[in-house]
């Protein structure tokens, strides 16, 4: 984010641009010190809420660097801001001993559960696609990582990128449900494990597999967390009888979170309201676990004509970008979208008004050929972004 002289933000807060100078080195400083104080349990509910804030607002900021897991830590961190979390084995706890719990309420982990199906269960549906189940993808991926010491030249047979292509279908739509069933939830997290480690090693996806492999700690009983990790801690027995009416600040968290995962589960289907290939169009396709899926590889110039002398030039992204934003761009409908904007804007400051900008932009899932994304056709500077429509300038190979 220091470098980059424009940053591609969510559309509509182009205005959430970085300052100048070292200030996002104390911005993420300041996001570790919250992490270290959630995880000691001091000041834990300020400093959740301020690390979600934060790393919120980082998100917004820049989308070259888009991934899933980004996403994810958000909803993470407001199911966190809204858990009594520190209520044991915490500074708070032992600061304010009144706060002190042996239990929580199921609904604490069952929303972790249920977002976790979520995602497995969209990022096993979106491998239904041909990209994924001719084994493309994974050949692809596989063939750059033929030097890999050990497994190098095991990823390149056939069998393996068949058992992976299958696999992955297989434990993304069904691993909660296993999990789930006590007879089969020890076998289902011991293979958890071991796919998820085979996914950081191979794939370097960064924390998510850890994140996995942490959250099924939800799926055991309360006692068997208690013995394996906290043997010193008191056993927990109901003698009340349960509740059964629920105060107003119950039901309002109930309702919340009920249109909490309608959304969640909207969110991943709502590109089939949008006319052609998501996965050419993006229309629909953030926010949506659409994981490790295609390579899309763009190349796009952009031609700037000046309708008062009528004359015309060509523009390089790479000119005015950096090589990561640039080649993020280009296979991106919003991105490039934005990029047109931001030129106009800086002819403006030049004193060229009313300047037309096109693209010459072509894209290619995979290894199948190019095809054409943007209507070259249109100036980009005179047709909105839509936000709940389809553009008829986005083109993808059905158009």
């Amino acid at each position: 984010m220091i470098e980059p002289d424009f940053n591609f933000t969510l559309i509509g807060l182009e205005w959430m641009q970085p300052p100048d100078g070292s200030f996002m080195y104390f911005y993420f400083i300041a996001m570790a010190v919250c992490g270290i104080l959630v995880m000691i349990g001091l000041y834990y509910r300020p400093a959740i809420i301020l690390f979600t804030i934060l790393w919120t607002i980082s998100y917004w900021m820049q989308k070259t660097a888009y991934n899933n897991h980004y996403y994810f830590l958000i909803l993470l961190g407001v199911f966190m801001a809204i858990l009594p979390a520190n209520t044991y084995a915490s500074y708070d706890a032992k600061r304010n001993p009144s706060i002190k719990s042996l239990s929580c309420p199921k609904w604490c982990y069952t929303i972790f559960i249920i977002q976790m199906w979520i995602v497995y269960s969209f990022a096993s549906i979106h491998k239904l696609y041909p990209g994924w189940i001719d084994g493309d993808f994974i050949s692809m991926n596989f063939a750059g990582k033929a030097d890999m010491p050990i497994i190098g030249s095991i990823l390149q047979e056939e069998w393996l990128q068949q058992l992976i292509v299958i696999g992955g279908i297989v434990f993304d739509g069904l691993v909660v449900y296993f999990m789930l069933w006590k007879r089969t939830r020890m076998a289902a997290f011991s293979i958890g494990i071991f796919f998820h480690l085979f996914n950081s090693v191979v794939f370097q996806i960064g924390i998510f597999p850890y994140l996995m492999i942490g959250l099924a700690a939800f799926f055991f009983e309360p006692e068997t967390i208690r013995k394996r990790f906290f043997k010193k801690k008191p056993v927990f027995s109901i003698k009340q009888s349960p509740q059964t009416n629920l105060s107003t600040k119950q039901k309002y968290l109930a309702y919340s979170l009920i249109l909490y995962f309608i959304v969640q589960i909207g969110l991943p289907l709502r590109n089939h309201l949008y006319e052609g290939n998501v996965f050419y169009t993006e229309e629909g396709h953030r926010l949506s676990w659409r994981m490790m899926l295609r390579y899309k590889i763009g190349r796009c110039t952009f031609e700037v004509t000046n309708p008062k002398n009528d004359s015309t030039w060509v523009v390089n992204p790479f000119d005015h970008l950096q090589p990561k934003q640039a080649r993020g761009m280009s296979g991106k409908p919003d991105m490039i979208w934005q990029f047109a904007q931001y030129l106009e804007s800086k002819y403006q400051q030049e004193g060229l008004e009313n300047v037309e900008i096109r693209t010459m932009s072509f894209v290619r899932l995979n290894s199948g050929p190019y095809h054409k994304l943007i209507d070259p056709e249109v100036d980009l500077t005179s047709v909105p972004w839509e936000r709940f429509k389809h553009s008829d300038w986005i083109l993808s190979p059905e158009d």
